[in-house]
Formats: C-alpha cells, structure tokens, sequence
C-alpha cells in the first residue's frame, strides 16, 4: 500500500497497513482479523499466494505481511471467539481491527452505578462527549505489540496514533491466541 507512512520496524508497518485497509472500507465496519507472517517465508514456501498478494516484486526483504481470515462471527462476543483461536506455526502475529465508543476519562465519573452491559453500552452511545474510535491491535508470538487509534471525527492517516500499550485488554486477548 503505498500511501502507508514508513515506520520504524514491521510491526508497526503492519499495522499502519491495516489501518489504512480499513480506512478505504469505511467506517461502521465489522472486526476484521488478520494472520502476520513473515514476508520472505512466505516468497519462499507459498510463491503463488505472494503472487496473488503482489509480494513479488517487492524490493522489501524483511517484514510483516497481513493476511485477513474469515469474517468475525457477529453473534458471539469478540473475546469468546479469540479464546477459539489457535494459529498454525507458520503464523508469527495477527491483528485485530474493530471500531468501538470511547468516552474522556472526565466522563468516567459520570457513570452510573449498577447498569448492565447493554444498558452501559446505550449510556455510551448516547453520551455528548463520546468517540468514534478504530483500533489496530497486533501481537507477535515473541510478545512484541503495537497499536493504531483513529477518531471517526480526525479521520485521516496524518493523525493516527500508534503505540505499544494503547488497548493493553485487546492484545492480551491477541496473545493468548498463542498460548497452548
């Protein structure tokens, strides 16, 4: 992709990568997941998939290339479906895309006591101050992490946020998908 800025190492290109994906797809999306595996392996063992993903003429030796699976089940909550997970050894990381409502932590103390999910979830949605946000979560199997944020309303690759502890719940989730 090449309007994706250069980052310092392959995870965070991923990523970046991902994000921009999912940015072209708009917002109101489904999560989306993605297998990360080694570019150069993937030249070497799988010729025609590099093929078909344009990774032959690539003057890159080393990085990360996303591969997305099969849609995420909408009828099952997000962390019962990664507890299923379990990716073969060719698979070095995987990622995670999903848009979800954040409030400022000055909303936090606003919340009502007591309410059930849906009933919180609703109190969100409806709350003045909250956010549209787009998380990019990835997880090698070394532990290494990185993640994008972007705001619905700062819709733009000039002002997404990237950082290693930016949804620490999302990636421990990720992680253990590589747990036996």
């Amino acid at each position: 992709m090449s309007n994706t800025p250069m980052a310092a190492n392959p995870l965070t290109r991923a990523v970046l990568e991902i994000d921009e994906y999912a940015s072209g797809l708009g917002w109101d999306q489904p999560a989306r997941l993605f297998a990360l595996v080694d570019t150069t392996r993937l030249r070497a063992q799988e010729p025609a998939l590099a093929d078909q993903l344009g990774l032959a003429d690539e003057q890159e030796t080393s990085g990360l290339t996303p591969i997305e699976q099969d849609e995420i089940p909408a009828d099952r909550p997000l962390d019962e479906f990664l507890a299923t997970i379990a990716w073969p050894d060719a698979v070095t990381g995987c990622a995670l895309t999903v848009e979800r409502l954040m409030l400022p932590p000055s909303a936090e103390a606003q919340v009502p006591q007591g309410l059930d999910e849906t009933k919180l979830t609703q109190w969100v949605a409806e709350h003045p101050e909250r956010q549209e946000v787009r998380m990019t979560v990835a997880v090698l199997r070394d532990g290494a992490r990185e993640s994008a944020l972007r705001l619905r309303e700062k819709d733009s690759a000039t002002e997404v946020l990237t950082g290693a502890d930016l949804v620490p719940g999302l990636a421990e989730a990720l992680a253990a998908t590589f747990e036996d």
